[in-house]
Protein backbone atom coordinates (compact mmCIF):
# COMPACT_ATOMS: atom_id res chain seq x y z
CA UNK A 1 0.00 0.00 0.00
CA UNK A 2 1.45 3.37 -1.17
CA UNK A 3 2.73 5.56 2.27
CA UNK A 4 0.85 7.69 3.24
CA UNK A 5 2.12 11.61 4.56
CA UNK A 6 0.27 13.59 6.69
CA UNK A 7 2.73 17.34 6.88
CA UNK A 8 2.19 19.02 10.59
CA UNK A 9 4.49 22.39 10.79
CA UNK A 10 3.98 25.44 13.31
CA UNK A 11 2.24 28.10 13.04
CA UNK A 12 5.67 30.22 14.07
CA UNK A 13 5.55 31.87 17.41
CA UNK A 14 6.89 30.65 20.51
CA UNK A 15 6.80 32.56 24.43
CA UNK A 16 10.44 33.75 24.70
CA UNK A 17 12.88 33.29 27.51
CA UNK A 18 12.19 34.67 30.56
CA UNK A 19 16.20 36.33 30.48
CA UNK A 20 15.52 37.45 26.97
CA UNK A 21 12.32 39.61 27.76
CA UNK A 22 13.69 40.66 30.73
CA UNK A 23 16.65 41.87 28.54
CA UNK A 24 14.51 43.69 26.31
CA UNK A 25 12.89 45.65 28.92
CA UNK A 26 16.67 46.81 30.65
CA UNK A 27 17.75 47.91 26.63
CA UNK A 28 14.43 50.01 26.05
CA UNK A 29 15.12 51.29 29.87
CA UNK A 30 18.59 52.06 28.44
CA UNK A 31 20.43 49.62 30.98
CA UNK A 32 21.96 47.27 28.24
CA UNK A 33 22.93 48.55 24.98
CA UNK A 34 22.06 46.39 21.24
CA UNK A 35 24.92 44.70 20.84
CA UNK A 36 24.42 42.80 24.49
CA UNK A 37 20.37 42.36 23.52
CA UNK A 38 21.49 40.88 20.08
CA UNK A 39 23.38 38.11 22.25
CA UNK A 40 19.95 37.47 24.04
CA UNK A 41 18.51 37.20 20.78
CA UNK A 42 21.02 35.05 19.19
CA UNK A 43 20.77 32.49 22.20
CA UNK A 44 17.27 32.91 22.12
CA UNK A 45 16.59 31.68 18.44
CA UNK A 46 19.63 28.75 19.12
CA UNK A 47 17.53 27.34 22.14
CA UNK A 48 14.27 27.72 20.77
CA UNK A 49 15.49 26.17 17.08
CA UNK A 50 17.23 23.10 19.10
CA UNK A 51 13.34 22.68 21.70
CA UNK A 52 11.66 22.43 18.03
CA UNK A 53 13.82 20.15 16.05
CA UNK A 54 13.88 17.79 19.86
CA UNK A 55 10.30 17.20 19.69
CA UNK A 56 10.61 15.46 16.33
CA UNK A 57 9.57 18.45 14.50
CA UNK A 58 10.31 17.88 10.64
CA UNK A 59 9.70 21.74 10.29
CA UNK A 60 11.20 24.59 12.46
CA UNK A 61 10.28 27.84 12.49
CA UNK A 62 13.21 30.56 14.96
CA UNK A 63 9.49 31.24 17.47
CA UNK A 64 9.96 34.59 16.52
CA UNK A 65 12.27 35.09 18.82
CA UNK A 66 13.53 38.63 17.93
CA UNK A 67 10.30 39.81 15.96
CA UNK A 68 8.20 42.58 18.63
CA UNK A 69 5.20 41.25 17.00
CA UNK A 70 3.53 39.68 13.83
CA UNK A 71 2.09 42.58 13.07
CA UNK A 72 4.83 45.43 13.21
CA UNK A 73 7.94 43.83 12.87
CA UNK A 74 8.45 44.83 9.66
CA UNK A 75 8.20 48.73 10.52
CA UNK A 76 8.47 48.91 13.92
CA UNK A 77 12.16 50.62 13.99
CA UNK A 78 10.85 53.16 11.73
CA UNK A 79 8.16 54.26 14.99
CA UNK A 80 7.97 58.37 15.81
CA UNK A 81 9.66 58.88 12.31
CA UNK A 82 7.25 57.67 10.22
CA UNK A 83 4.59 56.57 12.31
CA UNK A 84 2.56 57.47 15.47
CA UNK A 85 0.16 56.62 17.58
CA UNK A 86 -3.42 58.49 17.06
CA UNK A 87 -6.61 58.49 18.99
CA UNK A 88 -8.53 56.35 15.23
CA UNK A 89 -5.35 53.97 14.91
CA UNK A 90 -6.59 50.39 14.25
CA UNK A 91 -7.31 48.48 17.24
CA UNK A 92 -7.37 45.01 17.72
CA UNK A 93 -9.73 44.89 20.73
CA UNK A 94 -9.73 41.34 22.80
CA UNK A 95 -12.31 39.77 24.71
CA UNK A 96 -10.46 40.98 28.35
CA UNK A 97 -10.23 45.02 27.21
CA UNK A 98 -6.81 44.74 26.22
CA UNK A 99 -5.48 46.09 22.85
CA UNK A 100 -3.17 45.71 20.14
CA UNK A 101 -2.76 48.80 18.22
CA UNK A 102 -1.44 50.01 14.47
CA UNK A 103 0.50 53.15 13.94
CA UNK A 104 -0.62 55.98 11.31
CA UNK A 105 1.59 56.31 8.53
CA UNK A 106 3.15 59.81 9.18
CA UNK A 107 5.70 60.10 6.42
CA UNK A 108 5.77 59.23 2.51
CA UNK A 109 7.00 56.74 1.22
CA UNK A 110 5.80 53.62 3.14
CA UNK A 111 8.71 51.68 3.36
CA UNK A 112 9.41 48.37 5.21
CA UNK A 113 12.91 48.24 7.93
CA UNK A 114 12.83 44.82 8.44
CA UNK A 115 12.38 41.93 5.84
CA UNK A 116 11.81 38.67 7.15
CA UNK A 117 14.33 36.77 5.23
CA UNK A 118 17.16 37.69 7.78
CA UNK A 119 15.11 35.50 10.48
CA UNK A 120 15.58 32.55 7.84
CA UNK A 121 18.97 33.34 7.19
CA UNK A 122 20.21 33.49 11.21
CA UNK A 123 18.36 29.98 11.44
CA UNK A 124 19.89 28.19 8.59
CA UNK A 125 23.15 28.99 10.89
CA UNK A 126 21.54 26.78 13.66
CA UNK A 127 19.73 23.93 11.44
CA UNK A 128 19.86 21.52 8.28
CA UNK A 129 15.95 21.41 8.56
CA UNK A 130 13.30 22.93 6.69
CA UNK A 131 12.46 26.30 8.17
CA UNK A 132 9.22 27.84 7.86
CA UNK A 133 8.75 31.76 7.79
CA UNK A 134 5.52 33.65 8.55
CA UNK A 135 4.90 37.16 7.45
CA UNK A 136 2.29 39.66 7.81
CA UNK A 137 -0.44 40.29 4.85
CA UNK A 138 -0.69 43.33 3.01
CA UNK A 139 -4.20 43.70 4.13
CA UNK A 140 -3.70 44.19 7.81
CA UNK A 141 -0.64 46.65 6.62
CA UNK A 142 -3.05 48.83 4.76
CA UNK A 143 -4.68 49.62 7.69
CA UNK A 144 -2.40 52.43 8.28
CA UNK A 145 -2.88 54.44 5.86
CA UNK A 146 -7.02 54.33 5.24
CA UNK A 147 -6.64 57.53 3.66
CA UNK A 148 -4.80 59.98 1.76
CA UNK A 149 -3.41 62.50 4.88
CA UNK A 150 0.41 63.03 3.44
CA UNK A 151 0.34 65.94 0.88
CA UNK A 152 1.33 64.54 -2.49
CA UNK A 153 0.93 60.66 -1.01
CA UNK A 154 -2.61 59.40 -2.76
CA UNK A 155 -4.01 55.98 -1.01
CA UNK A 156 -3.58 54.08 -4.49
CA UNK A 157 0.44 55.61 -4.04
CA UNK A 158 0.60 53.75 -0.83
CA UNK A 159 -0.98 50.61 -1.67
CA UNK A 160 1.37 50.28 -4.77
CA UNK A 161 4.11 50.56 -2.33
CA UNK A 162 2.78 48.29 0.29
CA UNK A 163 2.38 45.94 -2.31
CA UNK A 164 5.95 45.99 -3.80
CA UNK A 165 7.36 45.50 -0.37
CA UNK A 166 4.93 42.64 0.80
CA UNK A 167 6.42 41.09 -2.50
CA UNK A 168 9.92 41.63 -1.57
CA UNK A 169 9.42 40.26 1.90
CA UNK A 170 7.83 37.19 0.39
CA UNK A 171 10.59 36.86 -2.73
CA UNK A 172 13.18 37.23 -0.47
CA UNK A 173 12.27 33.91 1.83
CA UNK A 174 11.72 31.94 -1.10
CA UNK A 175 15.46 32.90 -2.50
CA UNK A 176 16.50 32.48 0.88
CA UNK A 177 15.49 28.65 0.79
CA UNK A 178 12.29 29.36 3.37
CA UNK A 179 10.16 25.52 3.36
CA UNK A 180 7.01 27.43 2.72
CA UNK A 181 5.91 30.93 3.37
CA UNK A 182 3.00 31.73 5.50
CA UNK A 183 0.81 35.07 5.62
CA UNK A 184 -0.73 35.57 9.07
CA UNK A 185 -4.28 37.34 8.02
CA UNK A 186 -5.97 37.29 11.80
CA UNK A 187 -7.83 40.11 10.34
CA UNK A 188 -9.83 38.20 8.52
CA UNK A 189 -12.06 37.31 10.58
CA UNK A 190 -12.30 40.75 12.56
CA UNK A 191 -13.16 42.54 9.50
CA UNK A 192 -16.67 41.38 9.31
CA UNK A 193 -16.46 43.10 13.26
CA UNK A 194 -15.90 46.33 11.46
CA UNK A 195 -17.76 45.45 8.79
CA UNK A 196 -20.63 42.73 8.93
CA UNK A 197 -21.40 42.67 4.96
CA UNK A 198 -18.54 41.00 4.08
CA UNK A 199 -17.23 43.78 1.88
CA UNK A 200 -13.80 44.69 3.40
CA UNK A 201 -13.15 41.04 3.95
CA UNK A 202 -13.23 40.78 0.12
CA UNK A 203 -11.47 44.28 -0.19
CA UNK A 204 -8.36 42.48 1.73
CA UNK A 205 -8.54 38.92 -0.33
CA UNK A 206 -8.28 41.35 -3.51
CA UNK A 207 -5.31 43.24 -2.07
CA UNK A 208 -3.42 40.40 -0.96
CA UNK A 209 -4.15 38.55 -4.34
CA UNK A 210 -2.58 41.90 -5.94
CA UNK A 211 0.60 40.42 -4.30
CA UNK A 212 -0.33 36.95 -4.54
CA UNK A 213 -0.63 37.06 -8.50
CA UNK A 214 3.11 38.01 -8.46
CA UNK A 215 4.16 34.79 -8.10
CA UNK A 216 3.85 31.72 -10.40
CA UNK A 217 1.82 28.87 -9.71
CA UNK A 218 4.34 26.61 -8.16
CA UNK A 219 5.69 29.52 -6.19
CA UNK A 220 1.94 30.05 -5.04
CA UNK A 221 2.02 26.35 -3.86
CA UNK A 222 5.07 27.42 -1.02
CA UNK A 223 3.12 29.67 -0.04
CA UNK A 224 0.19 29.53 2.38
CA UNK A 225 -2.33 31.66 4.58
CA UNK A 226 -3.07 31.63 8.46
CA UNK A 227 -6.72 32.85 10.02
CA UNK A 228 -7.68 32.10 13.41
CA UNK A 229 -9.84 34.35 15.77
CA UNK A 230 -6.64 36.01 17.10
CA UNK A 231 -5.39 34.35 20.23
CA UNK A 232 -3.44 36.72 22.70
CA UNK A 233 -2.89 36.77 26.42
CA UNK A 234 -5.53 33.50 26.62
CA UNK A 235 -7.92 35.48 24.51
CA UNK A 236 -9.19 36.62 21.66
CA UNK A 237 -10.37 39.43 19.50
CA UNK A 238 -13.01 37.95 17.06
CA UNK A 239 -14.25 34.14 18.07
CA UNK A 240 -18.09 35.53 18.13
CA UNK A 241 -17.64 36.21 14.71
CA UNK A 242 -19.30 32.98 12.64
CA UNK A 243 -16.45 30.83 10.86
CA UNK A 244 -18.34 30.15 8.18
CA UNK A 245 -18.73 34.08 7.06
CA UNK A 246 -14.82 34.03 6.94
CA UNK A 247 -14.05 30.55 5.19
CA UNK A 248 -16.21 30.88 1.69
CA UNK A 249 -14.04 34.38 1.26
CA UNK A 250 -10.96 32.98 2.13
CA UNK A 251 -10.36 30.43 -0.54
CA UNK A 252 -10.61 32.65 -2.74
CA UNK A 253 -6.64 33.74 -1.82
CA UNK A 254 -4.18 32.44 -4.42
CA UNK A 255 -2.01 30.12 -2.35
CA UNK A 256 -1.54 25.87 -1.70
CA UNK A 257 -2.08 25.94 1.57
CA UNK A 258 -4.45 27.29 4.07
CA UNK A 259 -3.49 26.91 8.18
CA UNK A 260 -6.89 26.62 9.73
CA UNK A 261 -8.14 27.05 13.07
CA UNK A 262 -10.30 24.23 14.52
CA UNK A 263 -9.70 22.93 17.91
CA UNK A 264 -11.28 25.86 19.39
CA UNK A 265 -14.95 25.88 17.62
CA UNK A 266 -17.57 24.40 19.25
CA UNK A 267 -18.44 22.40 16.14
CA UNK A 268 -15.89 20.48 14.19
CA UNK A 269 -18.25 18.76 11.74
CA UNK A 270 -19.75 22.07 10.39
CA UNK A 271 -15.99 23.73 9.52
CA UNK A 272 -14.86 20.63 8.12
CA UNK A 273 -17.93 20.51 5.86
CA UNK A 274 -17.89 23.78 4.88
CA UNK A 275 -13.90 23.39 4.27
CA UNK A 276 -14.59 20.78 2.10
CA UNK A 277 -17.27 22.45 0.20
CA UNK A 278 -15.13 25.25 -0.56
CA UNK A 279 -11.77 23.82 -1.06
CA UNK A 280 -10.06 23.59 -4.48
CA UNK A 281 -8.06 20.27 -5.69
CA UNK A 282 -4.72 21.77 -5.34
CA UNK A 283 -4.64 23.13 -1.54
CA UNK A 284 -3.27 21.25 0.99
CA UNK A 285 -5.03 21.81 4.62
CA UNK A 286 -3.62 22.05 7.97
CA UNK A 287 -5.91 21.57 10.36
CA UNK A 288 -5.76 23.04 14.00
CA UNK A 289 -5.32 20.14 16.34
CA UNK A 290 -3.69 21.83 19.65
CA UNK A 291 -5.11 24.99 21.22
CA UNK A 292 -2.49 27.37 22.08
CA UNK A 293 -4.65 29.09 24.84
CA UNK A 294 -6.02 26.44 27.22
CA UNK A 295 -3.57 25.22 29.51
CA UNK A 296 -3.97 21.64 29.15
CA UNK A 297 -1.58 20.10 26.92
CA UNK A 298 -3.69 17.68 24.77
CA UNK A 299 -2.73 13.96 24.37
CA UNK A 300 -1.15 12.41 20.99
CA UNK A 301 -4.73 10.70 21.14
CA UNK A 302 -6.64 13.14 21.79
CA UNK A 303 -4.89 14.41 18.55
CA UNK A 304 -5.10 11.28 16.82
CA UNK A 305 -9.00 11.12 17.12
CA UNK A 306 -8.70 15.21 15.77
CA UNK A 307 -6.96 14.04 12.76
CA UNK A 308 -9.09 11.20 12.17
CA UNK A 309 -12.05 13.53 12.23
CA UNK A 310 -10.94 15.58 9.69
CA UNK A 311 -9.58 13.16 7.29
CA UNK A 312 -13.65 12.10 6.92
CA UNK A 313 -14.10 15.36 5.07
CA UNK A 314 -10.81 15.94 3.61
CA UNK A 315 -8.77 14.01 1.63
CA UNK A 316 -5.70 12.55 3.08
CA UNK A 317 -3.51 13.65 0.64
CA UNK A 318 -4.94 17.26 1.10
CA UNK A 319 -4.46 17.00 4.74
CA UNK A 320 -1.67 18.48 7.23
CA UNK A 321 -1.80 19.29 10.57
CA UNK A 322 -0.91 22.54 12.70
CA UNK A 323 -1.40 24.32 15.85
CA UNK A 324 -4.60 26.99 15.93
CA UNK A 325 -2.73 29.90 16.55
CA UNK A 326 1.14 30.84 17.56
CA UNK A 327 2.06 30.25 21.14
CA UNK A 328 3.15 34.36 21.74
CA UNK A 329 2.25 36.18 18.56
CA UNK A 330 3.28 39.80 20.74
CA UNK A 331 7.12 39.44 22.16
CA UNK A 332 5.45 40.61 26.11
CA UNK A 333 2.38 37.61 25.59
CA UNK A 334 3.66 35.58 28.62
CA UNK A 335 0.30 33.44 29.04
CA UNK A 336 1.69 30.61 28.15
CA UNK A 337 4.86 28.78 29.18
CA UNK A 338 7.92 27.84 26.32
CA UNK A 339 7.65 23.93 28.72
CA UNK A 340 3.72 23.87 27.88
CA UNK A 341 3.91 25.25 23.91
CA UNK A 342 6.40 22.19 23.30
CA UNK A 343 4.84 20.04 25.33
CA UNK A 344 2.06 20.44 23.06
CA UNK A 345 3.43 20.55 19.75
CA UNK A 346 5.41 16.92 20.89
CA UNK A 347 1.32 15.79 21.40
CA UNK A 348 0.84 17.85 17.54
CA UNK A 349 3.56 15.44 16.03
CA UNK A 350 3.07 12.49 17.70
CA UNK A 351 -0.69 12.41 17.49
CA UNK A 352 -0.36 13.56 13.83
CA UNK A 353 1.81 10.45 13.53
CA UNK A 354 -0.43 7.61 15.32
CA UNK A 355 -3.36 8.82 12.85
CA UNK A 356 -1.23 8.31 9.71
CA UNK A 357 -0.66 4.66 11.10
CA UNK A 358 -4.34 4.00 11.54
CA UNK A 359 -5.16 5.54 7.96
CA UNK A 360 -2.21 3.76 6.43
CA UNK A 361 -4.19 0.17 7.71
CA UNK A 362 -6.10 -1.79 5.18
Amino acid sequence: MEKIIIPTEPIGSIPRPNDLITAQRNYRDGRINFDRLNDYYKRAIQITIEEMAATGSPVVTDGEQTKPSFLTYPIFTLFNEYYKFTPDCFSLKFADGHQRLLPRLIKAPFRYAVYAHTYIDAAKQITQLPIKQAVITPSALSMIYPRATIRGYSHEQFLDDLIAESERDIRQCLESGAHCVQLDFTEARFSLKIDPTGQLLRDFVQLNNRVLDRFGFQDQHRLGVHVCPGGDQDCYHSFEIDYLQVLPTLFDLHVGNFYLQLTSEPNHDRVLACIRKYMKPWHRIFVGVINPIDPIVETPEQVCARVLEAAKYIPVDQLGTTDDCGFSPFEDDQSTSREIAFKKIRARIEGTRMAQEQLMMP
